[in-house]
């Protein structure tokens, strides 16, 4: 690498981008690669801090920052992923559709064990909206070897797929609304309102709202009815504690194909139960997401509706960021719940 004074400079081909920054308002790429240094730009080099600029001698092993950003996070990126055009070291990877970002935490770690890349990306399972900004590679030096591009490129095509976006499936949701307080009709129900809600927020698809009395086989009856009619996803809430009358998770482990679990390490939410009749997700909800704004279902939701068979594994790992600060005013997703 020479150091050149940039008004020796004119002439010169820039072999990387040079920065801007105004504080508070402006920070990009003031010249580009490729850029044919001019007399008329030795003063606006001074203004951002160049006295000097650095000629960089490519061998044929040698790929340019630019070039090297774009190939590590082409090959990293994957469904409903794009590459944008590399700035400065550093090519953005934006979301195509809407939906929940996969990240294989493991592979990533090893591409950035080299020091001469840094692949970051938003949380894995984060809910991202179309267009948005979920990754980013940024190579550290001016110049990467090509066998340094290459390792990275293979850790990424070995562990396919790195990033994608799963889009989000509008599963025909039926909910029934467990208790004979309710059934019966000694008060009025709440929670079924609440769980139509957040079913539309993350862009399910209402199916049916049914009520039944604390009766196990009942309950029963009206999960295997929803199923048969064509529901793709199941909901019942209440009666998920431990008292002998709750009967809620006896109904759903006799109309489960598998009980993947029955309490979950998050709170509020804790007595959450997940089982699967076949494909179909069978969700036991407890009252606590009625009344707190964000709950263990504001975690599991969107990865069902992607139609992501949940596991056991995965649901404990939640632990670890799982309790809610319950805060005045919700910020969720924009805080330390479930990451």
């Amino acid at each position: 690498m020479e150091k050149v004074k940039v008004e020796d400079a004119v002439g010169m081909v820039l072999a990387h981008d040079l920065t801007k920054i105004v504080p508070g308002s402006f920070k990009g790429a003031a010249f580009k690669k490729g850029h044919v240094i001019r007399a008329e730009d030795i003063e606006e080099l001074k203004n951002i801090g160049k006295d000097h600029i650095f000629i960089v001698p490519l061998t044929a092993d040698d790929i340019q920052e630019n070039d090297a950003a774009y190939r590590v996070a082409k090959t990293a990126a994957c469904g409903g992923l794009a590459v944008l055009e590399p700035l400065e070291g550093k090519a953005n990877i934006q979301a195509t559709i809407a939906g929940v970002l996969r990240v294989n935490c493991e592979a990533l770690n090893e591409i950035n064990q080299s020091g001469d890349i840094a692949l970051v990306t938003l949380h894995d399972h984060s809910m991202v909206a179309k267009d948005q900004i979920v990754a980013a590679a940024k190579v550290i030096p001016l110049v990467m070897t090509k066998r340094s591009v290459e390792q990275a490129e293979t850790v990424c095509l070995c562990h396919r797929p790195l990033l994608e976006v799963k889009p989000l499936a509008p599963l025909k949701t039926g909910i029934i609304v467990s208790g004979s307080e309710v059934y019966y009709g000694r008060i009025q129900d709440r929670f079924g309102e609440v769980l139509k809600e957040k079913i539309h927020h993350y862009g399910g698809m209402f199916f049916d709202l049914q009520y039944a009395p604390d009766d196990s086989d009942f309950l029963y009856q009206q999960i295997m009815r929803m199923v048969e009619q064509g529901a793709e996803m199941v909901l019942i809430s209440g009666g998920m504690a431990v008292d002998a009358d709750d009967v809620t998770p006896a109904a759903i482990r006799r109309a489960a194909t598998e009980v993947v679990t029955y309490g979950v390490p998050v709170l509020p939410g804790s007595m959450c139960m997940v089982a699967y009749h076949q494909e179909i997700p069978i969700i036991g909800i407890p009252a606590c997401a009625m009344f707190n704004k964000t709950t263990i279902f504001d975690l599991i939701l969107p990865r069902l509706l992607t139609k992501e068979k949940i596991q056991r594994n995965e649901l404990l790992a939640l632990a670890h960021g799982g309790l809610c600060l319950q805060c005045e005013e919700c910020h969720y997703p924009n805080c330390s719940f479930g990451k």
